[in-house]
């Protein structure tokens, strides 16, 4: 009503304002129309023009142009199948119209807007170049069926995509970009016409090539057409170079894949990387596999003249989810940073599959084999890893493992699970954040070692936080430096087994657990190991060695503990045990007890035990040395103990007590 009175007054003013000028037309009356509703804009401001709404035919051929003719697309062009010969330096822009049904031959100097590219023109001669270097896909227009359908279509969606990126490149496309695209990919059947071919995943799989970057966004869906085979890759990268991945979710469909056929079918992974090299993959998410999330290895062996491995890859942004094996496996290649992603729920149960062998987050898994004189041989290298500030979370296995690796770093990772290794040297394990959930039994954060190599040598675990684990850190073999990590909440601190040529420094162990022990080992040997500069507070056994070096053949052994700091009102137990040096360490509210011992040194150290004797030699102790010890106790304990059964005992007056 408003807008209505509005008109009537300005055409009343109007009016009077023209008497001067046409007194005739002054009593004329005025012609008041009826008010119409603003039209509403429903055009997305972020169209980018591809809507192809024009429907008329054009009233034009591409025949008899001249040479540097433009030519606009404003109509439907159909070229009934036949084929077009094109001059030079002929320019085709797009206006909403589209072509169709032909093949246009390019002179050199060409180009064509990317908006009219589509599954029934076929480009030929001399490539064109885009006028945009930038190619948006539309699904539709290049045929693409989404949704469920048959293996046959989800084969043709393959073909149709991968024909789309080679050519686009072909005509100088640098960036493809996906958006809204849910559709089926079918990549177990072999599409070689060569008699008896072979199947090689990541040549049927969905692959991107060389010097190419595709963008896909959260509404782009790739998944695997269900199938029964063992090992398939939903997409790869192939013996490429010069290839950015951003965004886009693919799926592996493990729920819906046919187990029928027996086996542990453990290698039906989402993405392969193959022998490619200075690739990144950024933000795009890895699901469901029925192997791996994501695979990295080469071509041949690295003995063969043939080998190309993977190089230069980073692994940033993603997101790896409940894939049946694990969520990444690296075999063979170098350079690799693998950096805030993350990976979750690797090896887990569904409600409809169970997990494959080995759940872990991701796992460093070179071959190597021993020749026929025993010499190792390896077939696979994978070495200059950077695993940095990745989320792990709710693996059925392991977090980080390296099997088989060397110069592999893993840092600044926020952990449930645990780190390990078992082959590797110059490794490291370092500033990483563990956070036990549901319970401490069982657990372990970092498992270093536990198979005798000669190869495993130089690795450090250091600045590692920890808390709320079984066991902190278990240390296996030689060549450890394990220092100024924080151990909270522990049932064991730091555990090691045959070690050799190792040091623990700097550690800081706290834990009211009613269990908990500082630093340990039982029934194993160790050689050549330094302890020292640790501060330790925990409510059983500060340090608890048993067993330890008391075979034959480890009598010269030697395991120095020196400068720590024990600061709970626990013991330091020292049982059946040989070859220790025990020096200028302060023990605040426990002693020491020798059970059984023998070749221990005692020297320089500060005793000061409210809970028992500060030193108490128990049972049968031999070759014992204390001497120049401060030591104090309250109560009815005294500052040493004697039991009968020991010998050679040494307490000169160099030792003080209060």
């Amino acid at each position: 009503m408003k807008r209505t009175l509005k008109t009537m007054l300005f055409t009343l003013l109007l009016m009077i304002s023209m008497i001067s000028c046409n007194k005739d037309e002054l009593f004329t009356e005025p012609i008041i129309e009826e008010e119409k509703e603003t039209p509403i804009d429903t055009e997305d401001p972020s169209d980018d023009g591809d809507d192809h709404d024009a429907t008329l035919p054009c009233d034009f051929t591409l025949d008899n142009l001249d040479p540097n003719a433009t030519v606009i697309i404003d109509c439907i062009l159909d070229l009934g199948g036949e084929t077009v010969n094109l001059p030079a330096n002929v320019t085709i822009d797009f206006e909403g119209g589209d072509i169709i049904n032909g093949t246009i031959n390019f002179s050199e100097g060409s180009i064509i807007d990317g908006h009219l590219l589509n599954s029934t023109l076929t480009i030929g001669g001399s490539s064109p170049q885009l006028k945009d270097p930038t190619f948006n896909f539309d699904p539709k227009r290049w045929g693409i069926v989404e949704g469920e359908t048959t293996s046959e279509i989800a084969l043709r969606n393959n073909k149709i995509l991968e024909e789309a990126m080679e050519m686009s490149k072909e005509l100088g496309v640098t960036t493809f970009k996906i958006d809204k695209l849910d559709a089926y990919f079918e990549v177990s059947k072999i599409t070689s016409t060569v008699v008896n071919a072979n199947f090689y995943e990541t040549v049927e799989a969905v692959n991107v090539p060389s010097d190419f970057n595709l963008v896909m966004t959260d509404n782009t869906h790739l998944r695997t057409f269900p199938n029964g085979r063992r090992d398939y890759a939903l997409f790869a990268l192939r013996d490429v170079s010069n290839v950015t991945i951003i965004g886009g979710n693919l799926h592996g469909g493990r729920d819906a894949h046919d187990y029928s056929s027996g086996g542990s079918h453990e290698w039906g992974h989402v993405f392969q990387i193959k022998a490619s090299s200075n690739i990144v993959i950024d933000g795009v998410k890895m699901l469901n596999g029925v192997g791996d999330g994501m695979s990295i290895s080469a071509l041949n062996f690295s003995f063969q003249p043939n080998y190309r491995p993977s190089h230069d890859i980073i692994i940033k942004n993603c997101i790896f989810d409940l894939n049946r094996r694990s969520n990444m496996s690296i075999t063979d290649g170098y350079n690799i940073l693998i950096e805030n992603n993350q990976f979750l729920n690797a090896g887990r149960a569904t409600s409809q599959t169970e997990g494959a062998t080995v759940g872990f987050a991701i796992n460093i898994e070179a071959e190597r084999r021993r020749d026929s004189n025993g010499n190792l041989v390896f077939y696979e290298r994978a070495y200059d890893i950077t695993i940095k500030n990745n989320v792990e979370r709710g693996s059925r296995g392991s977090g980080f493992g390296i099997s088989i690796g060397e110069k592999i770093t893993i840092e600044g990772n926020d952990m449930e699970k645990s780190i390990s290794y078992l082959y590797t040297s110059d490794s490291k394990i370092i500033n990483n954040k563990f956070k036990s959930i549901g319970g401490v039994e069982g657990k372990t954060a970092i498992v270093a070692g536990g198979i005798p190599s000669e190869s495993i040598s130089n690795n450090t675990i250091s600045g590692n936080h920890i808390d709320g684990y079984g066991t902190g850190i278990i240390m296996y073999d030689q060549e450890i430096e394990v220092s100024n990590n924080t151990i909270e909440n522990c049932i064991n601190g730091i555990n090691f087994v045959r070690i050799r040529d190792c040091q623990i420094t700097g550690n800081i162990i706290n834990s009211t657990h009613s269990s908990s022990r500082g630093i340990g080992a039982t029934l194993t040997h160790a050689n050549n190991v330094i302890i020292e500069g640790n501060e330790i507070s925990v409510k059983k056994d500060q340090l608890n060695f048993v067993h330890l070096n008391n075979k034959a053949g480890e009598e010269n052994n030697k395991v120095t503990i020196q400068n720590n700091k024990f600061l709970s009102k626990s013991k330091v137990t020292l049982e059946n045990s040989k070859g220790l040096d025990f020096n200028n360490n302060n023990l605040v509210g426990g002693g020491m007890q020798l059970i059984n011992t023998s070749k221990i040194k005692l020297n320089s150290n500060t005793i000061a035990s409210e809970i028992s004797h500060g030193i108490h030699l128990r049972e049968s102790n031999s070759v014992i040395d204390i001497n120049s010890n401060t030591i104090s106790v309250t109560g009815n304990f005294s500052c040493t103990k004697t039991d009968s059964g020991s010998s050679q005992i040494n307490i000169p007056d160099s030792n003080t007590c209060n």
